[in-house]
């Protein structure tokens, strides 16, 4: 079973920066597909940014240049670096992976293993 625990949320003020963690347990993390979403009030969930096993990555139009995926194998962590933070990146940012391959942004519906969530505000 795949658990997933991510941190690192908080408030920022517009054009700052936070860095999100998703540490994953119970899995074979080589053969994961692993993305960022995000939920905000009144929206659908969306994906922001995936991780293909295979070491491609990609990204939602809206944060394409700002943000950035990565992973670190020794401490079973994938990262959100995000940058240049702008109000309508608010929202509760989900982790989530699946073994499957994921060479574009995937449907929230296409992944079976899910954080909580952290929750990031950026005031304008």
């Amino acid at each position: 079973r795949v658990q997933l625990v991510e941190s690192g949320g908080g408030s920022v003020q517009a054009g700052g920066s936070l860095r999100l963690s998703c540490a994953f347990f119970g899995y074979i993390y080589d053969r994961l597909c692993m993305g960022w979403f995000r939920q905000s009030p009144g929206k659908e969930r969306e994906g922001v940014a995936m991780f293909d096993r295979g070491g491609s990555s990609s990204y939602s139009d809206s944060v394409k240049g700002r943000f950035t995926i990565s992973q670190d194998n020794a401490k079973n962590t994938l990262y959100l670096q995000m940058n240049s933070l702008k109000p309508e990146d608010t929202g509760m940012y989900y982790c989530a992976a699946d073994y499957r391959t994921c060479l574009t942004l995937l449907p929230p519906a296409a992944l079976n293993f899910w954080g909580q969530g952290t929750q990031v505000t950026v005031s304008s």
